[in-house]
């Protein structure tokens, strides 16, 4: 499983509001059973209260979805949907929000 791979959101409690979430744990620690994931939102009439460092955009298939970096968790893997793309092009966008949940900077 790839850093930055985007799947499926599974869990029918969420998946109507978060339809994809995205893996950004390392590869190194593929042998665990657990995964850290962020979800991902359509943007939508939400553009304007966007918090670009915090919620960066990425573009899915020509769909735009915010990143919503405050609402990381961990999941089990096997709760993980089907594998649709890979955003590592948006890695410095993803990890500067990340940073900036984390320290502030």
């Amino acid at each position: 499983m790839a850093q930055f791979t985007v799947y499926q959101n599974k869990n029918s409690q969420s998946n109507k509001v978060f339809p994809l979430l995205l893996d950004i744990q390392t590869n190194l620690l593929d042998s665990l059973q657990t995964t850290v994931v962020v979800p991902l939102k359509k943007l939508g009439s939400n553009k304007d209260k966007a918090l670009t460092h915090l919620t960066p955009t990425i573009n899915i298939e020509g769909t735009d979805y915010l990143i919503l970096t405050p609402q990381l968790a961990g999941i089990q893997r096997k709760e993980l949907g089907k594998a649709i793309a890979n955003v590592e092009y948006a890695r410095t966008e993803i990890l500067n929000a990340l940073d900036f949940l984390l320290t502030g900077i």
